[in-house]
């Protein structure tokens, strides 16, 4: 993706494409998943790209790279708060050059932003124009904090923005009047905004409504940072809203814009409707020891629990040093040397189809040959490669001992032949080896692959680890205990461990480790399910026990993790 990209090189592409064209794209109020079908159709097929103007929108929900990924390798990004000048001309002018230039808004491009300006510069310009709405911070911000704006009770709904629009201001005694909901935008302005253009302060518009005749009990919410993985939700009432919110940010919770503010009678259904932040791990920054490419369906699990997964690769996979033992591998795959193959690894998968593969040769080089795998991730890419396993461990037994455990021994009366292929890694355990051995059966034992320690993570996330800002780290292997450890250091007593199995924990207790979380069953999914639990558990302890919900790296910060 090139950011200052020279035209010349895309113009037959944008020719065959015809008009330039400008579309607004509203990415909604935070997530980078709320974009729209249409939103995400727009941006694959965009020359161009203006992002979002809103400095707080994009600190806070760091999505602008996950939008981008939409978009074609050599789209040009330009960003709206840098280009200088008036980003509507600039978009018209990339337009007049036959570019599709998208121009990318938080929230909606026609509720509390500037979009209609830049149809109109458009229409004006006779630039084709589009507008893919956006979901509105308006209503999601709401619905995330657990408030229904509009039940069968509510027939009314008033928005409201605090801040000053030129010599237009809210008539907060006119507002308090009735007795409808008001959503009231721009109460809490970032502090890097001009004075001239901050809203009133929680304090004083609380103290205007209460002027105007609203109860001091009415209830009032504040969402901040609504629909991100920071969102915060103050529940309180006119009277008391300001002193809630100083004690609650007080015990470490997140004070940051943008705000919203919900006043009136659905507030009161808040708790009993509270479903975003009430997630197991909402909110965790949680480190997984694998590639973006490895770590995708967990990553994507661990969000659907909340958390925020960073990717730290401890591991990096290598082809072996001589090919000679996989070409033999693969010759007698194809002549019928091998009656088993054991795949004890995604990794050893991959790099016996890589090879395949490289011959011209497919799944069919399989035939006549038993497969049997250990672990659901070996197995679906076992599946994905077009084969069936013939052999798996009890669920709860996902190792090379349970794989040896349910292997048949040899018999020399009904097996064709007595030779197993096991492809695995430099550094992989005897264990598979020596029970299939003692069953008699022969072993062609070959390295698929080695495992070398991956370069050192950046400073910033080195620090994270060793100072509490990790609220968990998944370790999916003993390899990945060691390698996180030699690059990065040990891991902050805050911080909750988990890990795969009983000879991953046993690793982790040797370099001084307490853990906290074993997966019941050796697999990635199972190991994210057991923290869900975990942090499921510790939320409820402190809901008993009246205690703030904090996150491991908010608790105070102690000595380094001893057994």
């Amino acid at each position: 993706m090139n950011a200052n990209a020279s035209p010349q090189p895309e113009e037959p592409r944008r020719r065959e494409r015809g008009s330039g064209h400008v579309a607004l794209v509203g990415a909604g109020p935070g997530g980078a998943d709320l974009l729209t079908l249409r939103g995400a159709e727009l941006l694959s097929r965009a020359d161009v790209v203006i992002t979002l103007r809103e400095p707080a929108a994009e600190e806070l929900s760091g999505f602008r790279e996950e939008l981008l990924a939409h978009c074609s390798e050599d789209v040009t990004v330009v960003q709206a708060a840098e280009c200088g000048g008036d980003v509507n001309t600039l978009a018209v002018t990339h337009a007049r050059e036959g570019q599709r230039v998208v121009r990318l808004y938080s929230g909606d491009p026609f509720f509390g932003c500037r979009g209609a300006a830049l149809v109109a510069a458009c229409r004006e310009a006779g630039i084709e124009v589009e507008v893919a709405p956006g979901v509105s911070s308006i209503t999601s911000v709401p619905t995330f904090g657990g408030v229904s704006l509009l039940g069968d009770d509510q027939v009314e709904l008033r928005v409201l923005h605090a801040r000053p629009h030129g010599d237009r201001e809210v008539d907060w005694q006119e507002a308090a009047a009735s007795d409808a909901p008001l959503v009231i935008l721009g109460a809490d302005a970032p502090p890097e905004e001009a004075p001239e253009h901050r809203g009133p302060g929680f304090d004083v518009v609380c103290k205007a409504l209460i002027a105007g005749g609203r109860p001091t009990t009415t209830p009032v919410a504040v969402v901040r940072a609504g629909g991100t993985t920071r969102q915060t939700t103050v529940t309180s009432t006119l009277g008391r809203l300001v002193a809630e919110l100083k004690s609650t940010d007080a015990k470490n919770h997140h004070v940051t814009a943008p705000a919203l503010m919900i006043v009136g009678a659905p507030v009161a259904r808040q708790a009993e409707q509270s479903w975003y932040e009430t997630r197991p791990l909402f909110g965790w920054r949680v480190l997984v020891p694998r590639t973006k490419e490895q770590a995708v369906a967990l990553s994507d699990q661990l969000r659907g629990y909340g958390a925020v997964p960073e990717e730290v690769p401890t591991i990096s996979v290598e082809p072996p040093r001589t090919p000679q033992q996989m070409e033999r591998a693969v010759r007698g795959l194809v002549t019928g040397r091998y009656q088993w193959v054991a795949f004890t690894s995604v990794n050893a998968v991959r790099a016996i189809r890589e090879r395949l593969e490289s011959y011209g040769l497919d799944a069919r080089a399989f035939a006549g040959v038993k497969v049997a795998v250990v672990g659901e991730a070996t197995a679906q890419a076992v599946r994905d490669f077009g084969i069936q396993p013939d052999l798996e461990p009890a669920e709860d037994a996902q190792s090379s001992k349970g794989l040896v455990e349910v292997w048949p021994p040899y018999d020399a009366e009904i097996d064709p032949m007595e030779r197993v292929l096991l492809p695995r890694a430099d550094i992989a355990t005897e264990t598979l080896a020596a029970g299939l051995t003692d069953l008699g059966w022969e072993i062609d034992d070959v390295t698929a692959y080695r495992t070398v320690r991956a370069a050192p993570p950046p400073q910033p996330v080195r620090e994270a680890i060793k100072g509490g800002g990790f609220d968990a780290v998944l370790f999916t292997s003993s390899s990945t205990v060691r390698n996180l450890v030699g690059i990065a250091g040990k891991p902050h007593n805050t911080t909750a461990i988990a890990v795969i199995g009983p000879e991953t924990e046993k690793t982790a207790i040797e370099f001084g480790l307490r853990v906290d979380v074993v997966a019941p069953k050796a697999s990635v999914s199972a190991l994210a399910e057991a923290l869900s639990e975990y942090g499921a558990a510790k939320r409820q302890e402190a809901i008993d026990a009246g205690k703030p919900i904090l996150k491991p790296s908010q608790k105070r910060r102690g000595r380094r993790r001893k057994l």
